[in-house]
């Protein structure tokens, strides 16, 4: 049976639970004990709009996360209580830091803040850090480094921050920066040293931090999933940098691609997106969670649908 065929999470309003937040794929609601419920729907969300639900994207990305936050539990605290349904982690709530915490392994890249982008574009001392002259597309750095940028609100953009820019701003104390830096280096060391016997390659990922009612650092929302990490394949790595190709990777942008290819997805309306590709996305989901963590992916199917299941399995939190 395609995957297609069977169920998806398009939303996950849930009447009974208090403080109800939305975001482009997940549903947050806040308890007044100061948990946090956060339910990762199957919403796939490119352009600032939703195209698209994919099946079981939302239980690989809370399942993969899960696994990583397992794995790393000894090097920083995070923010899960307990994991209620496969879709749903409840965690404490957090003072989210206002800075975006980006390490990277390699130059690689294609937004407008990336270390690659600003390097072809001349660049060489970015986020307090000099860059060699002599490197190319995807060559792995020197060393692992942070690329923090400013969070941007109110339809802003990310802007690219050095250690001297957050202390001096604010925005951090010299103290937090220290341990949000710790923390993050060491997340990422062990996010490549377990991917590297799965044939993978950590290239580099998205941290976001916050503080508890303590003001302890605690690490937040996921951690080293498909969509907040770039992962590529080890074997033909060398290969194809040699080459000049492109890595090979976990490629879920078939859906971005199909839109963009049709239209512009910032104005025009978006096309029926066909049955097969959302199949297509969803398989290497699912592929990719079972790559990262050595797992077989087990498809939870044991309810009418999956919000029925999601209400049934937070029923003690109405």
């Amino acid at each position: 049976m395609s995957t297609t065929d069977s169920y998806t999470l398009p939303d996950a309003f849930i009447p009974e639970l208090p403080s109800h937040y939305s975001g482009k794929v997940r549903e947050n609601y806040d308890l007044p004990d100061g948990r946090r419920i956060i339910i990762a729907t199957d919403r796939i969300s490119a352009f600032d709009r939703v195209l698209a639900s994919i099946p079981f994207k939302g239980q690989v990305l809370t399942q993969t996360a899960r696994y990583w936050f397992e794995e790393t539990a000894d090097i920083c605290p995070n923010h899960v209580i307990e994991y209620p349904d496969p879709n749903v982690v409840v965690g404490r709530r957090l003072d989210i830091l206002p800075v975006e915490i980006v390490v990277r392994g390699y130059l690689a890249g294609t937004t407008a803040t990336s270390v690659l982008t600003m390097y072809k574009q001349g660049a060489r001392e970015m986020y307090g850090v000099r860059f060699p002259d002599d490197l190319r597309d995807n060559q792995v750095l020197p060393r692992a480094i942070i690329t923090p940028t400013s969070k941007a609100f109110d339809g802003g953009h990310d802007e690219p921050l050095t250690p001297a820019d957050i202390v001096g701003q604010g925005l951090l104390t010299q103290e937090q920066w220290d341990t949000v830096s710790r923390y993050a280096l060491a997340l990422f060391a062990r996010g490549q040293a377990l991917a590297k016997p799965r044939g993978l390659i950590l290239v580099d990922t998205k941290y976001e931090f916050g503080t508890d009612a303590e003001g302890r650092i605690v690490l937040a929302d996921e951690i080293h999933t498909p969509d907040s990490s770039r992962y590529w394949i080890a074997d033909t790595y060398r290969e194809r940098f040699e080459a000049g190709q492109r890595p090979d990777s976990f490629d879920k942008d078939f859906v971005r691609s199909w839109v963009t290819a049709r239209c512009d997805p910032y104005t025009d309306p978006i096309p029926e997106i066909p049955a097969e590709l959302i199949d297509q996305t969803s398989r290497v989901y699912m592929k990719a969670y079972e790559a990262i963590t050595g797992k077989p992916f087990e498809p939870d199917t044991s309810c009418g649908t999956p919000l029925e299941r999601v209400r049934r399995n937070l029923a003690r939190y109405f």
